[in-house]
């Protein structure tokens, strides 16, 4: 476990280091803009690559590819339902946030100590399924709510989806994984290169935009997210995990999973459609101090 905390305890330090960057001026929060459109852009889909290459898809794990998917968009409607009497802003800030899960950045390292390389494959099968809810679903919530009476047809979804580079990237490594294809190795390298700037990258962007002094209107709002995204989360795991017919390591990744944080990318998102980006930071931190918290105390339990 010593290891364990020490992984949080390094998280904590480089999102302390970005927040202390901007209170002495040495970073401007302005700054954060384009550091966010950098992860976006090149590091995150580097990590993509980097860790799909040469990832064994076995056939059994194909149901977490499906979960992940298909519990993304349940409770992504589900949030929208209950946030249907917000206004347009913040139903599209809040409801963005609502579907989607922080794996590559947050669970990878923790979920090693855990687990080994088992988890990884898991969680990685996992994160598939999520990919297209947080560079598709996320994105088109987001999205749409930005601006006033948008109509999205279905070449409007197709034309915003493949502008999504990180989406794009998964979709590709995937099929290359498939049909047995592997690319060169110079990309390879290079990906993986840049992908290890991924972490304290994303981790620094939430240190510039962090801030507790959001408007005290905001809070209920907060409250409202944390008990959709957790209460639902929390019975959906336990429920799988208590009645699904697969082995343990399965069951953990779902009741783990559905715990997670939200994902780093609606931190881009939020600077891409104008939203409040101290509002949007504020809350993917604390879910990353709850999510600690209850894996950690899951990690306990089974350990």
């Amino acid at each position: 476990m010593d290891s364990f905390n020490m992984q949080f305890l390094y998280c904590i330090i480089i999102i302390a280091l970005g927040y202390l960057l901007k209170r002495r001026n040495i970073i401007k929060e302005k700054d954060g803009e384009g550091l966010a459109r950098i992860i976006f852009n090149l590091t995150l889909p580097s990590l993509i690559i980097a860790t799909f290459n040469g990832l064994k898809i076995d056939n059994s794990l194909f149901m977490l590819i499906f979960v992940g998917f298909i519990y993304g968009i349940l409770i992504g409607f589900v949030g929208l339902f209950f946030l249907r009497k917000k206004s347009r802003k913040n139903k599209g800030m809040v409801g963005m946030m609502i579907p989607g899960f922080n794996i590559g950045l947050f669970a990878y390292p923790l979920v090693e100590v855990i687990f080994g390389k088992e988890g990884i494959t898991y969680f990685g099968m996992f994160d598939v399924g999520n990919a297209f809810i947080v560079f598709g679903l996320s994105y088109l919530i987001g999205s749409f709510y930005s601006q006033e009476e948008v109509k999205l047809d279905y070449k409007t979804v197709i034309s915003k989806l493949s502008k999504s580079i990180p989406l794009m990237t998964y979709i590709s490594v995937v099929i290359l994984n498939l049909v047995g294809l592997t690319l060169p190795t110079a990309i390879i390298d290079v990906a993986s290169i840049i992908s290890e700037a991924n972490m304290p990258m994303s981790l620094l962007l939430l240190g510039i935009y962090l801030n507790f002094s959001f408007n005290k209107s905001y809070l209920k709002l907060m409250l409202q997210f944390l008990g959709i995204r957790y209460g639902i989360g929390l019975l959906a795991g336990s429920l799988c995990f208590l009645f699904l017919p697969f082995d343990d390591m399965f069951k953990y990744t779902l009741l783990i999973g559905f715990l997670l944080p939200t994902s780093v990318s609606v931190l881009p998102y939020s600077v891409e459609f104008q939203y409040d980006q101290k509002f949007v930071g504020t809350l993917s931190n604390i879910t990353i101090v709850i999510s600690f918290i209850l894996l950690w105390g899951i990690a306990n339990v089974m350990m």
